[in-house]
């Protein structure tokens, strides 16, 4: 029978990271992600994509990013052709390093175009003279210098660069009325990444609100006699003619069914082997909490405790303590409900363009807030088009500086090296410096962008982190409790960004 304090040990430890401090290469589990991605789609005929697992790390994408895939992989072959061997697993001689940072900074290209076409369509009020207090560079510099986007895609290893640009760019094409191109583009963004079906509904509500009426009564009411047909039936065209190009080869050979299931691992657990900081971190900490105190004081019985409890940081299902457990049922009715709100302000207070944006942002905030097994890194889908309405209004630059911040804060743990760690302080302050700085200058009239009990929260920040990286690593409860600065990380940014979600929709129902 394993001691009191042993189990106690064991049903908290939810993020594994014994396992992340023995790691001793200087790349992230990405960086092998994508070279292994690589290497199939380059050797293997595509109806084994889906199937191949010599790696743990199977293409889990949709086809469209496969396909990038598979051209970078014949420009890959001319800088080192053991990459592209399948069975090379965890290879990173320096020209694969070279190459695969030299592809993410390539495919950002789009990225940038992407933030001028955005940069455009700023209405800031009270333009300043000077170059700096502009909004429209301040928004560029928000945009393309994002501390979010530079560590998850240029140290850490990711794409996400060139997928925002595909979102930013149809946001853009919407704000120019070139409706059918924002919808092609998001479309395609769609078959990249399925993580952006986040924010789909907002797409939906406002095409269809937006473009297949075409006119409104006198009163901004809907006239249900001007939808048009041929409108929606375009969009429609559109939506089954990038769906066949990327999802027809996987029908016609019968693997649409396991494709799916790759795309949508609903066995990964509720939650990533890190806690995003959402709600579900908050409901884990608090089971883990009564669990603790339970076993303490005898309310509950250690022997008839569940021990797949999140106990090992596997990402896998498990059963909660004493909370209820979730289910990914349980999880799309509470992101549906709390997306509600703000599709039905699109469609009964339609503000154009805006009234899209503001519901694109929450509908990604809500999504983060209660999916299924959520990555950290998915707040940037909320960051970036927040950066738009930062730079127009001061109630949404204070949001944008709570959100921004927080979830900035909790991309920490991605890096974890020593090397790292001065690294990501140092650029992490540089952005936080110059959003507040910015920011306030573009709204010094306006008053303060933040109450107290906000700069407070934000300000505690600091102590975190030297308690995290400094203090806790040389105290007795480093080996006893390894994984309490993640925890401590998860719980406190999940504090600060639940607040955001909340502010911004109070601000968006009630303006």
């Amino acid at each position: 029978i394993r001691s009191e304090i042993g189990f106690q040990r064991k049903l908290w430890n939810p993020c594994g990271i014994q396992s992340l401090k023995k790691k001793k290469n200087s790349h992230s589990t990405d960086f092998e992600v994508h070279r292994n991605w690589l290497a199939i789609t380059h050797n293997l005929p595509v109806s084994q994509w889906y199937y191949e697992a010599t790696s743990e790390w199977t293409l889990d994408y949709p086809p469209f990013f496969a396909w990038l895939e598979y051209a970078l992989s014949h420009v890959a072959k001319y800088f080192d052709q053991e990459m592209l061997v399948i069975q090379n697993l965890n290879y990173s001689s320096q020209a694969t390093v070279f190459f695969q940072r030299l592809s993410v900074i390539f495919t950002d290209i789009l990225f940038v175009y992407a933030a001028h076409e955005c940069c455009k369509y700023v209405n800031g009020k009270r333009p300043g003279k000077e170059l700096l207090e502009k909004p429209m560079f301040v928004l560029a510099v928000l945009l393309l210098w994002n501390f979010g986007l530079l560590i998850v895609d240029h140290i850490h290893f990711q794409y996400n660069g060139f997928l925002f640009g595909l979102m930013l760019l149809s946001v853009a094409r919407l704000f120019q009325k070139r409706h059918l191109e924002g919808a092609l583009l998001f479309a395609v963004l769609l078959h990249f990444k399925h993580i952006y079906i986040y924010v789909a509904p907002a797409y939906c509500v406002y095409l269809l609100r937006s473009y297949c009426f075409t006119a409104n009564r006198a009163d901004g009411s809907l006239k249900w006699s001007s939808f048009s047909f041929l409108r929606i039936t375009l969009l429609g065209l559109i939506v089954c003619l990038v769906s066949a190009l990327s999802l027809g080869p996987f029908a016609v050979l019968g693997q649409l069914p396991q494709v799916i299931s790759r795309l949508f691992p609903f066995k990964r657990g509720l939650c990533h082997a890190y806690w995003a900081p959402n709600f579900w971190a908050l409901y884990n900490a608090v089971d883990k909490t009564l669990a603790v105190v339970g076993i303490k004081y005898k309310f509950l019985d250690p022997e008839k405790i569940s021990k797949a409890s999140m106990t090992g940081g596997l990402v896998q299902e498990f059963q909660h303590t004493v909370l209820p457990s979730v289910t990914p049922l349980a999880t799309l009715i509470c992101t549906f409900i709390s997306i509600l709100p703000s599709v039905f302000c699109l469609w009964f207070k339609p503000q154009g363009p805006r009234g899209f944006l503001q519901c694109l942002i929450l509908c990604a905030l809500s999504s983060f807030m209660f999916g299924w097994h959520v990555h950290e890194k998915a707040i940037l889908l909320a960051i970036l088009p927040l950066s738009l309405l930062a730079v127009e209004s001061p109630k949404r630059a204070g949001i944008y500086l709570i959100l921004t911040t927080t979830g900035h804060f909790s991309l920490f743990p991605l890096l974890f090296t020593p090397p790292e760690i001065t690294t990501k302080i140092l650029l992490m302050l540089l952005f936080t410096v110059y959003s507040f700085s910015s920011l306030r200058a573009l709204f010094r009239r306006e008053g303060p962008l933040l109450n107290w009990l906000e700069t407070i929260y934000l300000i505690a920040l600091v102590p975190l982190e030297i308690f995290c990286e400094i203090v806790f690593p040389l105290t007795p409860w480093n080996l006893k409790f390894p994984f309490i600065p993640l925890l401590l990380t998860s719980v406190y940014c999940a504090l600060g960004i639940t607040y955001a979600w909340l502010k911004l929709y109070v601000s968006v129902l009630t303006e």
